[in-house]
């Protein structure tokens, strides 16, 4: 009876010794299957990525400068009248070929026809008057005052007869070049003013471009040098030359005015239209240059993916290009018979860069001959990350086919 009383006694303390084993154990196995899924992830071998890549080499460098300018023609003008008048002829039609001298257009001159028939008129008497008193003189019966006053007589009827001319002329609206000539703004009829506009005389057989180019670029230009235009990027058919460069800086906007003369032989650039210009500066040699692609642009500078054999990280492991004894050419050769080949990884290098051209970035430092740099999907990686190369499909080799 004692025992069973000692136990009944005990039994809720055994109760108690129960229920907080099973807590315990419950609790240790939770931590214990968090770590066992931490240990998992942190050693789970990622699947490598599949990467295009490029081999650095030295290449042949031909730096551009890029601008946009506006086309005009070397000869372009807005055909005014200098006299009033009622319009009595129209001698073109719209986007008609024209030559130097033709008459465009002629303008009522009927009155000075008359006047011009008399001055002449008045011309010729003045002129029999001036001889007349001329052979009197000689023969000793005329005054010389006579002379004197027929003389300016003459000439002043010479004069008037002149005047009249130009006026004539004036009447008639000439073409001052050859060229493309517009749509005729006026009608028969119609009655003009000096200054109301005929149509528009454009010589579209050569073409002036004028754009701007930032003050750094000022030393690297210099009259006769040439430059290709086109109607876009890809498209600069049109072959030129600088025939002028402003020597005052914009002090507002820092740029520099230039004027380069563009043939047109078929006539596809047209007045006031806006163009793509490259400047073409001498050709350099021995220059890094990789796709703008490759290069991503971070707070903390510039940099590329460079792939090369998967290594321990450690502190020896900083971003420099020539840490590596061992190319990613030769860790993706085939290994040997019995031998496993090595991971390639992904490691962040940075970069100087220079100037940029059609595409391309120049490379000051940060890279050598020989490296292996990803061109395109830097967004998927991450330093350390493994990589599987596969230039089947290189987005820089697209490029340079488009």
């Amino acid at each position: 009876m004692a025992i069973l009383r000692f136990l009944r006694r005990l039994l809720p303390y055994l109760l108690l010794l129960l229920i907080l084993a099973i807590c315990g154990g419950l609790v240790w196995f939770n931590f214990f299957r968090e770590k066992m899924i931490q240990d998992y992830f942190a050693n789970m071998q990622q699947p490598a990525q599949t990467v295009s890549t490029i081999t650095v080499k030295p290449t042949s460098w031909t730096p551009n400068i890029e601008a946009i300018g506006t086309a005009h023609a070397s000869e372009g003008v807005d055909l005014t009248v200098q006299l009033s008048g009622i319009v009595k002829e129209i001698r073109f039609k719209a986007n008609q070929r024209v030559k130097q001298g033709d008459v465009l257009m002629q303008l009522d001159d009927s009155i000075e026809q008359a006047d011009l028939v008399a001055a002449q008129a008045d011309a010729v008497l003045s002129e029999q008057n001036y001889k007349r008193a001329q052979t009197l003189r000689t023969q000793g019966v005329g005054a010389l005052s006579n002379v004197d006053t027929t003389r300016a007589a003459f000439e002043s009827a010479q004069a008037q007869v002149a005047k009249l001319q130009a006026t004539l002329d004036q009447k008639r609206l000439v073409a001052p070049f050859s060229g493309m000539i517009g749509i005729p703004q006026i009608d028969i009829g119609q009655y003009l003013q000096p200054g109301n506009v005929v149509a528009t005389l454009q010589n579209l057989d050569t073409m002036r471009v004028d754009f701007t180019v930032p003050e750094q670029s000022l030393s690297q230009l210099k009259i006769g040098q040439s430059v290709v235009v086109g109607l876009t990027d890809n498209n600069l058919e049109f072959k030129g030359k600088i025939i002028g460069i402003d020597p005052k800086i914009d002090p507002t906007t820092r740029l520099v005015s230039v004027r380069a003369q563009v043939e047109n032989p078929d006539r596809k650039l047209n007045p006031g239209q806006f163009v793509q210009v490259r400047v073409q500066l001498p050709k350099e040699d021995n220059v890094i240059a990789l796709p703008q692609t490759a290069v991503v642009t971070s707070l903390y500078g510039d940099y590329v993916y460079a792939v090369r054999p998967e290594r321990k990280p450690g502190p020896q492991d900083a971003p420099d290009a020539n840490s590596s004894s061992e190319t990613a050419a030769q860790a993706a050769e085939k290994p040997a018979d019995g031998e496993q080949a090595k991971p390639l990884a992904v490691y962040q290098v940075f970069v100087k860069l220079g100037r940029r051209s059609q595409g391309q970035v120049e490379v000051t430092s940060g890279l050598k001959e020989g490296d292996i740099v990803v061109d395109a999907g830097q967004n998927r990686l991450s330093p350390g990350m493994h990589v599987a190369i596969d230039n089947t499909v290189n987005p820089a080799d697209a490029a340079k086919q488009q």
